[in-house]
């Protein structure tokens, strides 16, 4: 060891022990807090008993519609598996009514609103003031229960209600609309922006094909009590029977389990659905087609493309222990890394052999404290050399720190160890 290595050895040392001293529910917040005050978030395919390995699938180019945009989606993942223009800006028109469903979904699921409730309509949520437009014909002065206007939001897509459980809730419209944009900022939809409860026509009403399909997704896994009611076919309040929009939920072809629909003259007709098949759920997203009709066989077509050529593939399993790595001034000299959640992909049918995990870890050598669950470094899947998913590394141990002189020793090793991220491909 040269002079000016054994100098800085000293110095450290010398510094190490100058420096020694002895020694209910889910918690879902309340968004309407300040207003209530103000008042008063599939296996590989198997090799044949022959031995003899299929041919491999071609995978055709994704269908191409007449509409202004759409988004084909893996719920599981959230990887776009095709699309167009599917962040450009439009007009989301009753699609907004998931958002204002989602905000009633996520009081409901706190505990701070119930099925049972009653809500007294104001004259601003009065039916006649929403001519022309899809309402559940709701009278001012009347009770009625939560259940009641949330179905009529859902299945019927009623204005009128979205403005009686508006007003419930936050006292204002405005009020309501405020907290349907912090879920928008929570959920991560970034190209959305909402001015009203219902989606009738505004400048500032808008949002994208993408982020209509994010909600719809955020619907389905954060609301599973609140979600069946959207494959709900019909609905009878005050003597009138109303059909769900969605045409789908009748097609037997198809295992469509909703999501929402939503017209204006100025955009054209829009539609949000998701099917599952096999284990797989997707979600799909048109927007801006030319007719009813028009919007459910482009629905369609996006989730039968999405079923017929790609197949979920799990390569690896939450808890299983993938790597282990060296520990410096710890109780143990090794902490393993494993995945929180299974690894679940969405992959073109027939490519699980073309897979490649590689990690990144942060350090070359961990040091102590390490608490279970630390993120240590990730995991990248790639086809084709393209990187298809990434997933935190974490701790499956708790490594606590060893006594003063095994954490001397460490330190002085760590002195002259490189501290540089580690990055392999298995």
């Amino acid at each position: 060891m040269s002079l000016k290595k054994v100098l800085k050895t000293t110095l450290l040392v010398t510094a190490l022990v100058s420096g020694l001293s002895v020694s209910a529910e889910e918690n879902i917040p309340d968004p309407f807090a300040q207003m209530k005050a103000n008042a008063d978030s599939a296996a590989p395919s198997a090799v044949p008993a022959n031995g003899v390995a299929p041919a491999p699938i071609v995978i055709p180019e994704p269908p191409v519609f007449d509409a202004q945009s759409w988004v084909l989606m893996d719920y599981s993942s959230g990887r776009v598996i095709c699309e167009h223009n599917s962040h450009e800006k439009i007009w989301p028109a009753s699609l907004t009514k998931m958002m204002t469903a989602y905000v009633i979904g996520m009081e409901l699921k706190a505990g701070r609103l119930h099925m049972e409730d009653d809500v007294t309509i104001t004259e601003d949520a009065w039916a006649k003031k929403y001519t022309d437009s899809s309402k559940m014909f709701i009278e001012v002065g009347k009770t009625i229960k939560v259940g009641d206007l949330v179905k009529g939001i859902i299945i019927q897509s009623g204005n009128d209600a979205c403005v009686a459980m508006a007003i419930h809730l936050a006292g204002t419209q405005e009020g309501f609309v405020s907290v349907m944009n912090n879920y928008a900022a929570q959920l991560g939809l970034k190209d959305t922006h909402f001015s009203n409860v219902h989606g009738l026509f505004d400048e500032l009403n808008y949002s994208s094909a993408y982020d209509m399909a994010l909600l719809g997704r955020a619907t389905i896994r954060d609301l599973p009590d609140e979600y069946p009611l959207y494959s709900q076919k019909e609905f009878t309040f005050n003597g009138i029977k109303q059909m769900n929009r969605n045409r789908l939920l009748w097609d037997k072809a198809i295992n469509v389990d909703g999501i929402k629909t939503g017209h204006l003259s100025q955009v054209g007709y829009n539609l949000v659905t998701s099917a599952t098949n096999d284990g797989m759920r997707l979600v799909a997203s048109v927007i801006g087609a030319k007719s009813e009709k028009l919007r459910a066989d482009y629905n369609k077509a996006l989730l039968t493309y999405g079923f017929r050529y790609f197949q979920q593939y799990t390569p690896v399993t939450a808890n299983k222990v993938l790597l282990t790595r060296n520990v410096r001034m710890g109780k143990t000299n090794q902490v393993r890394l494993a995945i929180q959640k299974d690894l679940n992909l969405m992959i073109p049918r027939g490519r699980q052999g073309d897979i490649k995990l590689g990690y990144r870890l942060k350090k070359s050598v961990f040091t102590a404290p390490i608490n279970k669950g630390d993120e240590l470094g990730v995991i990248e899947v790639k086809i084709d050399d393209n990187v298809i998913s990434t997933v935190p590394l974490v701790s499956v141990d708790v490594v606590e720190e060893c006594g003063f002189f095994g954490r001397l020793w460490d330190k002085i090793c760590l002195f002259f160890s490189s501290d540089e991220e580690v990055v392999e491909e298995a």
